[in-house]
């Protein structure tokens, strides 16, 4: 297994301790920095550079945001998920604009934070399925959209809901077959490899919003 270097960017302390003693139960998990500061952060990549960030959204001196903007133009590579609480929705879009890769509940169980630090340090992006069931559909004209059918939109809105092929198979009324086909020339069109990246997408180019 790969050795995953991690930094924790977190202003609430006993939170930020909890997070730490979970990842340190992980084969392979190493959180080599944390801090309650996103300055401290941003002085620690000058000499350092971990493999992923877990980075709050709220803190009081720089929030999450600006902290990862910054943290961006120091290492374009950087790996960071964002760790929401589940009323941060104004910020979603704010976060994923910012370079994000995905975002993980604080009140994730042990086996999704895993499972989310090693979707992103493969090169993936992640959801919680909480934050997936708050995406909101939006329509924007067709050359916005790189010329994705009507059909195409309506899979599309699904997919980012979280919905299965079967579940929207059923809800369009078409065979499971004609659903991955659609998803296919999505995944094409847009120029994506999996739903997380889709998402991501999608709130880039106005699509959907997260309510």
């Amino acid at each position: 297994m790969k050795h995953i270097k991690i930094a924790l960017v977190d202003d609430h302390d006993l939170f930020r301790e909890g997070i730490k003693a979970v990842l340190s139960q992980i084969e392979g998990f190493e959180v080599i920095f944390d801090t309650s500061d996103g300055y401290l952060f941003l002085d620690y990549l000058q000499s350092s550079t971990p493999d992923i960030v877990l980075m709050d959204i709220n803190m009081p001196s720089i929030d999450g945001v600006e902290t990862t903007k910054k943290a961006l133009q120091l290492s374009p590579s950087l790996c960071i998920i964002a760790l929401s609480m589940f009323s941060d929705t104004v910020h979603y879009t704010q976060m994923i604009n910012a370079g994000v890769r995905g975002f993980v509940l604080k009140n994730a169980n042990k086996p999704e934070l895993k499972k989310a630090i090693e979707e992103v340090s493969q090169g993936g992006n992640y959801f919680s399925t909480e934050i997936l069931q708050k995406l909101a559909f939006q329509s924007i004209h067709a050359n916005q959209i790189n010329q994705l059918t009507a059909r195409e939109m309506d899979v599309l809105d699904l997919v980012c809901k979280g919905l299965t092929t079967q579940e929207i198979a059923d809800k369009l009324f078409i065979s499971p077959k004609t659903v991955e086909v659609h998803r296919t020339n999505i995944f094409l069109k847009t120029n994506v490899r999996n739903t997380a990246e889709l998402i991501i997408w999608a709130v880039k180019t106005n699509l959907i919003t997260i309510e």
